[in-house]
Protein backbone atom coordinates (compact mmCIF):
# COMPACT_ATOMS: atom_id res chain seq x y z
CA UNK A 1 0.00 0.00 0.00
CA UNK A 2 1.32 3.48 -1.01
CA UNK A 3 2.17 5.66 1.64
CA UNK A 4 -0.31 8.47 0.78
CA UNK A 5 -3.54 8.33 -1.07
CA UNK A 6 -5.13 10.83 -3.06
CA UNK A 7 -8.40 11.34 -3.78
CA UNK A 8 -9.82 14.22 -5.95
CA UNK A 9 -12.14 16.70 -4.49
CA UNK A 10 -14.86 19.24 -6.05
CA UNK A 11 -12.58 22.02 -6.81
CA UNK A 12 -10.57 20.80 -10.20
CA UNK A 13 -6.90 20.19 -8.96
CA UNK A 14 -7.87 20.10 -5.58
CA UNK A 15 -7.10 17.08 -4.01
CA UNK A 16 -7.37 15.33 0.32
CA UNK A 17 -4.15 13.28 0.90
CA UNK A 18 -4.26 10.90 3.36
CA UNK A 19 -1.43 9.56 5.21
CA UNK A 20 -0.32 5.86 5.92
CA UNK A 21 0.55 5.72 9.54
CA UNK A 22 3.10 3.23 10.96
CA UNK A 23 3.01 2.66 14.69
CA UNK A 24 3.47 0.61 17.65
CA UNK A 25 3.91 1.34 21.30
CA UNK A 26 6.84 3.78 20.98
CA UNK A 27 4.89 6.02 18.75
CA UNK A 28 4.53 6.39 14.84
CA UNK A 29 5.84 7.05 11.76
CA UNK A 30 4.36 8.63 8.85
CA UNK A 31 5.47 10.47 5.42
CA UNK A 32 4.36 14.25 5.40
CA UNK A 33 6.05 14.52 1.60
CA UNK A 34 6.77 11.97 -1.07
CA UNK A 35 7.81 13.95 -4.29
CA UNK A 36 6.91 11.05 -6.70
CA UNK A 37 3.20 10.62 -5.35
CA UNK A 38 2.30 14.11 -4.98
CA UNK A 39 3.75 14.86 -8.48
CA UNK A 40 1.27 12.53 -9.66
CA UNK A 41 -1.23 14.43 -7.83
CA UNK A 42 -0.20 18.12 -9.09
CA UNK A 43 2.60 18.68 -7.12
CA UNK A 44 4.72 19.11 -10.08
CA UNK A 45 7.25 21.94 -9.06
CA UNK A 46 10.09 21.44 -6.54
CA UNK A 47 9.05 22.88 -2.67
CA UNK A 48 10.37 26.52 -2.49
CA UNK A 49 9.24 26.73 1.28
CA UNK A 50 8.11 24.62 4.37
CA UNK A 51 6.31 27.17 6.47
CA UNK A 52 4.86 26.07 10.00
CA UNK A 53 2.45 27.81 11.96
CA UNK A 54 0.91 27.95 15.65
CA UNK A 55 -2.52 29.20 16.46
CA UNK A 56 -3.16 29.39 19.98
CA UNK A 57 -6.99 29.97 20.32
CA UNK A 58 -10.15 27.78 18.98
CA UNK A 59 -12.25 29.53 16.59
CA UNK A 60 -9.14 31.64 15.14
CA UNK A 61 -9.75 32.34 11.44
CA UNK A 62 -6.15 32.67 9.03
CA UNK A 63 -6.91 33.48 5.50
CA UNK A 64 -7.87 33.50 2.63
CA UNK A 65 -4.18 34.18 1.11
CA UNK A 66 -2.74 33.31 -2.35
CA UNK A 67 -0.12 34.51 -5.01
CA UNK A 68 -0.91 35.99 -8.19
CA UNK A 69 0.79 34.47 -11.21
CA UNK A 70 3.72 34.19 -12.04
CA UNK A 71 4.12 33.73 -8.18
CA UNK A 72 0.78 31.46 -7.97
CA UNK A 73 1.93 28.45 -5.79
CA UNK A 74 0.81 25.26 -5.08
CA UNK A 75 0.08 24.19 -1.45
CA UNK A 76 0.26 21.59 0.74
CA UNK A 77 -0.97 21.86 4.29
CA UNK A 78 -0.72 19.23 7.04
CA UNK A 79 -2.44 19.76 10.25
CA UNK A 80 0.70 18.02 12.79
CA UNK A 81 -1.24 19.48 16.48
CA UNK A 82 -4.86 19.81 17.13
CA UNK A 83 -7.57 19.97 14.58
CA UNK A 84 -8.71 22.87 11.83
CA UNK A 85 -11.29 23.12 9.41
CA UNK A 86 -9.27 23.98 6.11
CA UNK A 87 -10.75 25.81 3.07
CA UNK A 88 -9.84 26.38 -0.53
CA UNK A 89 -11.99 28.72 -2.53
CA UNK A 90 -11.70 28.82 -6.84
CA UNK A 91 -10.39 32.21 -7.97
CA UNK A 92 -9.46 30.59 -11.28
CA UNK A 93 -10.96 32.52 -14.11
CA UNK A 94 -11.91 29.82 -16.55
CA UNK A 95 -12.94 27.51 -13.86
CA UNK A 96 -16.17 25.68 -14.11
CA UNK A 97 -16.01 25.80 -9.90
CA UNK A 98 -15.18 29.95 -10.44
CA UNK A 99 -15.91 31.12 -6.56
CA UNK A 100 -17.00 27.95 -4.95
CA UNK A 101 -15.52 26.66 -2.03
CA UNK A 102 -14.41 23.38 -0.26
CA UNK A 103 -13.33 22.25 3.33
CA UNK A 104 -11.72 19.54 5.03
CA UNK A 105 -10.83 18.21 8.67
CA UNK A 106 -7.35 17.97 8.50
CA UNK A 107 -6.57 16.82 12.21
CA UNK A 108 -3.23 15.12 13.88
CA UNK A 109 -5.20 11.98 14.77
CA UNK A 110 -6.50 11.48 11.07
CA UNK A 111 -3.16 12.43 9.28
CA UNK A 112 -5.35 13.96 6.17
CA UNK A 113 -3.57 16.97 4.18
CA UNK A 114 -5.51 19.46 1.31
CA UNK A 115 -3.43 19.63 -2.21
CA UNK A 116 -4.14 23.28 -3.04
CA UNK A 117 -3.26 24.20 -6.71
CA UNK A 118 -2.23 27.46 -8.03
CA UNK A 119 -4.98 30.05 -8.36
CA UNK A 120 -7.33 29.24 -5.20
CA UNK A 121 -6.84 31.13 -1.86
CA UNK A 122 -6.51 29.23 0.94
CA UNK A 123 -7.34 29.32 4.66
CA UNK A 124 -8.52 27.91 7.97
CA UNK A 125 -10.21 28.14 11.44
CA UNK A 126 -8.60 26.46 14.36
CA UNK A 127 -11.20 23.69 15.83
CA UNK A 128 -8.89 23.30 18.89
CA UNK A 129 -6.80 25.15 21.04
CA UNK A 130 -3.03 25.18 20.40
CA UNK A 131 -3.64 24.12 16.52
CA UNK A 132 0.08 23.46 14.44
CA UNK A 133 0.04 23.43 10.63
CA UNK A 134 3.36 22.82 7.91
CA UNK A 135 2.85 24.36 4.66
CA UNK A 136 4.91 22.97 1.53
CA UNK A 137 5.16 25.65 -0.90
CA UNK A 138 5.61 25.45 -4.48
CA UNK A 139 6.84 28.84 -5.07
CA UNK A 140 8.97 31.18 -2.43
CA UNK A 141 7.38 34.06 -0.75
CA UNK A 142 6.64 37.23 -3.25
CA UNK A 143 4.89 39.98 -0.84
CA UNK A 144 4.20 42.23 -4.40
CA UNK A 145 2.43 39.31 -5.42
CA UNK A 146 0.17 38.42 -2.24
CA UNK A 147 -3.26 39.02 -2.29
CA UNK A 148 -6.21 37.74 -0.51
CA UNK A 149 -10.15 37.48 0.30
CA UNK A 150 -12.00 38.06 3.15
CA UNK A 151 -13.33 34.82 4.92
CA UNK A 152 -16.68 36.29 5.83
CA UNK A 153 -17.46 37.70 2.05
CA UNK A 154 -21.01 37.29 0.98
CA UNK A 155 -20.09 36.65 -2.01
CA UNK A 156 -18.34 33.14 -0.83
CA UNK A 157 -20.39 32.42 1.54
CA UNK A 158 -17.87 30.62 3.33
CA UNK A 159 -19.76 28.18 6.07
CA UNK A 160 -17.39 28.21 9.43
CA UNK A 161 -17.90 25.56 12.20
CA UNK A 162 -17.80 28.16 14.66
CA UNK A 163 -17.87 32.08 15.11
CA UNK A 164 -14.92 33.72 13.38
CA UNK A 165 -11.89 35.07 16.34
CA UNK A 166 -8.99 36.43 15.75
CA UNK A 167 -8.98 37.61 12.07
CA UNK A 168 -5.82 39.94 11.89
CA UNK A 169 -6.23 43.39 10.62
CA UNK A 170 -4.52 42.25 6.67
CA UNK A 171 -7.08 39.68 6.30
CA UNK A 172 -10.03 42.08 7.63
CA UNK A 173 -8.50 44.96 4.86
CA UNK A 174 -9.66 43.10 1.86
CA UNK A 175 -12.16 44.51 -0.24
CA UNK A 176 -15.25 42.42 -0.64
CA UNK A 177 -15.47 40.71 -4.18
CA UNK A 178 -17.85 42.20 -6.78
CA UNK A 179 -19.41 41.07 -9.71
CA UNK A 180 -16.42 42.66 -11.49
CA UNK A 181 -14.07 40.62 -9.72
CA UNK A 182 -12.00 39.19 -12.72
CA UNK A 183 -10.60 36.10 -10.92
CA UNK A 184 -6.74 34.83 -11.46
CA UNK A 185 -5.65 34.17 -15.03
CA UNK A 186 -3.16 31.27 -14.45
CA UNK A 187 0.23 31.07 -16.98
CA UNK A 188 1.48 28.60 -18.51
CA UNK A 189 3.61 26.56 -16.09
CA UNK A 190 6.95 27.63 -15.92
CA UNK A 191 8.69 24.51 -17.31
CA UNK A 192 6.70 24.43 -20.66
CA UNK A 193 6.00 27.97 -20.48
CA UNK A 194 7.37 29.36 -24.47
CA UNK A 195 10.58 31.15 -24.55
CA UNK A 196 11.01 35.33 -25.05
Amino acid sequence: MSALTVTDLPLPGLKRIERRIHGDARGFLTRLFCAEALAAAGFTHPVAAINHTFTATRGTVRGMHFQRPPHAEIKLVSCIRGEVWDVAVDLRHDSPTFLRWHAERLSAANGRALLIPEGCAHGFQTLADDCELVYAHSHAYVPAAEGGVRPDDPALAITWPLPIVGLSPRDQSHPPLTGDFPGIVLTLPRETAAPR
